[in-house]
């Protein structure tokens, strides 16, 4: 997972309320998320895939690949989640190497958990 000691006063934080949603399946997406505090729901087509807890990432998807989010992301519980732009995401990238692996360690995660679900 990406470390939230990566992040910085350039990362904004947001709450969310449980069961708020924070985006939408099939929405652009121009920012990822950090879970600072609390945990968020994945769902691809309204099936949970997911639960994300502190230290967690999500979103990151849309960065990669400029495509619209591809599940929907909602609060299970009071959440504060740091969001990070694609400006930031792509100096993170390019300066943090740790970073970069840590999310494409999380994409592979994520796409071995797609398959065993198929």
């Amino acid at each position: 997972m990406p470390n939230p000691d990566n992040l910085d006063n350039k990362d904004r934080l947001e709450t969310f309320w449980a069961g708020q949603p924070i985006f939408m399946e099939g929405n652009p997406g121009k920012i990822m998320f950090v879970v600072m505090d609390g945990w968020v729901r994945l769902k691809v087509r309204g099936n949970p895939v997911e639960e994300i807890g502190p230290g967690g990432i999500f979103g990151e998807m849309a960065l990669v690949d400029g495509s619209p989010r591809s599940a929907t992301a909602e609060a299970i519980t009071h959440c504060t989640l740091a969001t990070i732009g694609e400006e930031r995401f792509n100096a993170l990238v390019q300066t943090t190497p740790g970073f970069a692996l840590r999310v494409m360690r999380v994409l592979a995660l994520r796409l071995r958990n797609m398959d065993t679900l198929l």
